[in-house]
């Protein structure tokens, strides 16, 4: 699926989060929102899904496939969030229902959107859940989410947004509550996952390394702001922008000091 952000803007309590943005990410692409935080990144994505804070104003355009959004009802945005667009948020102990057993979170967007039933929705989220590579899946749906280790928790994470075979998929800095080693092997998950669906991905990061892992293409933001938008492998060698050029010696920074 594509989308196409045009001059979008999201203001809250008379500041302006996210200050005419645009952007596109094609069919099948993988495109990057990058900076720092207050730049605007999880802001856009909540725009994208007609989910900001109550009191924000959301003006300018976000097409799905040539689907307008903004102003969509949200009886109509509701069924485009988890059946066409899966989403990843950033910590999977707050995404999570922790009084819910695993298997029934991650058929939930079945039982929504396909009308699956109890057994059927289970049967797929076993299998979702052996595809996100989780240990002993048929016992593991049963499981609650504080009986999980955290790199788990967020392969749960992606087995729900991904069960529906969403054609854009959106990552909110996913790996950031996790251990190194950890996180090199979900994104590794996110690379296989979204290649094997021919998913469009919109992945969200302060870290470039991270970044040039999964993306292709980079929006770098500030204060609300596209600043640059480069190949990755292009700003990672030659930033156009003072805020791209801090993101690389930050990322450079990291490098060095791990190695």
């Amino acid at each position: 699926m594509t989308l196409d952000v045009h001059d979008l803007v999201v203001e809250l309590d008379g500041r302006r989060l996210v200050d005419g943005l645009s952007f596109s990410v094609p069919d099948g692409g993988r495109v990057g929102l990058v900076g720092a935080s207050g730049s605007g990144k999880s802001m856009t994505l909540l725009a994208v899904l007609g989910l900001v804070p109550e009191g924000a104003a959301v003006d300018g355009s976000v097409r799905l496939d040539g689907r307008e959004l903004v102003g969509l009802p949200e009886r109509e945005l509701a069924r485009v969030r988890g059946r066409l667009v899966g989403t990843v948020f950033q910590d999977p102990r707050s995404a999570l229902d922790p009084v819910q057993r695993v298997g029934r979170q991650i058929a939930e967007p079945l039982r929504l959107h396909e009308g699956l039933g109890r057994q059927e929705a289970r049967r797929r989220a076993v299998e979702a859940a052996r595809e996100v590579g989780l240990p002993h899946p048929g016992a593991i749906v049963d499981a609650y989410p504080h009986q999980l280790s955290g790199g788990q928790r967020q392969r749960v994470g992606i087995a729900t947004a991904l069960v529906t075979r969403p054609g854009l998929v959106l990552a909110d800095e996913p790996t950031t509550a996790l251990d190194v080693t950890t996180q090199a092997a979900v994104l590794a998950l996110f690379r296989r996952l979204v290649a094997e669906d021919g998913s469009s991905l919109l992945f969200v990061t302060h870290d470039l390394a991270v970044l040039a892992q999964v993306a292709t293409h980079a929006v770098v933001l500030d204060a609300g702001r596209a600043v640059e938008q480069a190949p990755v492998e292009q700003l990672l060698r030659a930033p156009a922008s003072e805020t791209g050029r801090r993101l690389v010696a930050a990322a450079r920074a990291t490098t060095w000091s791990a190695s």
